[in-house]
């Protein structure tokens, strides 16, 4: 007795053509005859894989197979025959053949193009400091790659010759190949799938249709730009292979660390230690900021360690956009070190004279202990 259709497809009865697509391609590839060469059992399971995908991938066929079973094929039904070789013969497994096997044999479709090829991209990694980050820059930067060759033009054959077409492939770039109840396509190997020969390459590029060579190239770095950020360069990659396009060039940006600015997206942070009586008695110090001018930041008297105090429009610029991050200042009170006598017999005549006013900060987290300490004993 035959299997359901949707069974050995694994899908629901409901299932949409992309859900049986997606299924008998998993399928065809695990139990398909090259993968499991001497195997009867997969090839059986193939047959029956791909009898099914026939069936259901037709919406007639479908349609009476859903009401009436294998009956709807059987004695001259609709179908008729097996379903594999009317598969073939119909050109119904040519929707999804190449893929399989496209995918079995490391690529996709591929046609002759004459020999021409896209050239490999390139990647070329750039520092640059926080302030040209802010600014903008051109910069200047040399790229070994390859070039279309002068000499040929980039055909890769001797001036006044032209390549000739592949005498195995006939120019297609593929050939045939009997692989027992059907036939595989596979890369010509006399031109690798090219479709065409050069008999009489170019002596400068030795047929490939490009040589090797150092370029200067202009780049244009935004204002704004950020670490990590990738400029494509359309057509600056390596040259085609003979006279095919030129791949892209990709500048890697890395933005270098700042000795005083840590970046946030468009916002500055800057961390400023003060003396301890700045902090006390309050005052005020100057900052310079990436716009190349220094603002007066005002310390108001009792300012806490860590304090934050907000410069607008000080940031950074936003990448295209008119908008301007913050700076924002970051108070680190500096306790005082290497005392003189004298120094430490007028901090300790201000501690005598302190009261918790001074403190309320320490005074009441140590009011607050102590209380926390006390409730353990009651």
């Amino acid at each position: 007795m035959k299997a359901d259709f949707y069974e050995t497809l694994g899908v629901q009865r409901g299932a949409d053509e992309k859900e049986l697509k997606s299924a008998f391609r998993k399928l065809a590839m695990q139990f398909h005859p090259d993968r499991n060469p001497g195997d009867d059992a997969c090839e059986h399971k193939f047959k029956e894989i791909n009898e099914a995908y026939e069936c259901l991938k037709d919406p007639q066929k479908r349609a009476a197979y859903d009401r009436f079973g294998h009956a709807a094929f059987e004695n001259g039904g609709m179908g008729g025959g097996n379903g594999f070789a009317n598969g073939f013969g119909a050109g119904g497994f040519s929707d999804i053949f190449e893929d399989i096997f496209g995918e079995m044999m490391g690529g996709g479709r591929r046609r002759s193009s004459g020999g021409r090829e896209r050239g490999a991209d390139l990647r070329y990694n750039m520092e640059i400091s926080l302030e040209e980050a802010f600014s903008g820059k051109t910069a200047q930067i040399r790229v070994p790659t390859s070039i279309s060759c002068t000499e040929c033009s980039g055909s890769g054959a001797k001036p006044g010759t032209q390549p000739v077409t592949c005498s195995m492939c006939s120019g297609s770039g593929r050939v045939r190949a009997s692989q027992g109840f059907f036939s595989i396509e596979r890369t010509c190997p006399q031109c690798q799938g090219r479709g065409t020969m050069i008999k009489d390459p170019c002596g400068k590029c030795a047929g490939q249709g490009r040589v090797t060579e150092e370029r200067t190239l202009s780049v244009n770095i935004p204002a704004g730009i950020e670490d990590g950020t990738r400029i494509r360069l359309a057509g600056e990659g390596e040259a085609g292979y003979r006279g095919g396009p030129a791949g892209d060039l990709y500048i890697f940006l890395s933005v270098k660390p700042h000795e005083f600015f840590q970046r946030d997206g468009a916002d500055l942070y800057c961390k400023v230690p003060i003396s301890m009586t700045t902090a006390a008695l309050g005052g005020s110090f100057e900052v310079a900021t990436l716009d190349g001018t220094q603002t007066r930041v005002k310390v108001p008297e009792g300012t806490q360690n860590g304090r934050q105090f907000r410069l607008k429009g000080k940031g950074m610029p936003v990448l295209r956009q008119s908008t301007i991050g913050d700076l924002y200042i970051q108070t680190v009170v500096e306790t005082p070190q290497n005392l003189t006598k004298r120094q430490r017999e007028l901090l300790e005549e201000f501690e005598q004279l302190s009261s918790q006013e001074n403190s309320p900060q320490s005074s009441g987290f140590f009011a607050r202990m102590k209380d926390f300490f006390e409730s353990f004993g009651e």
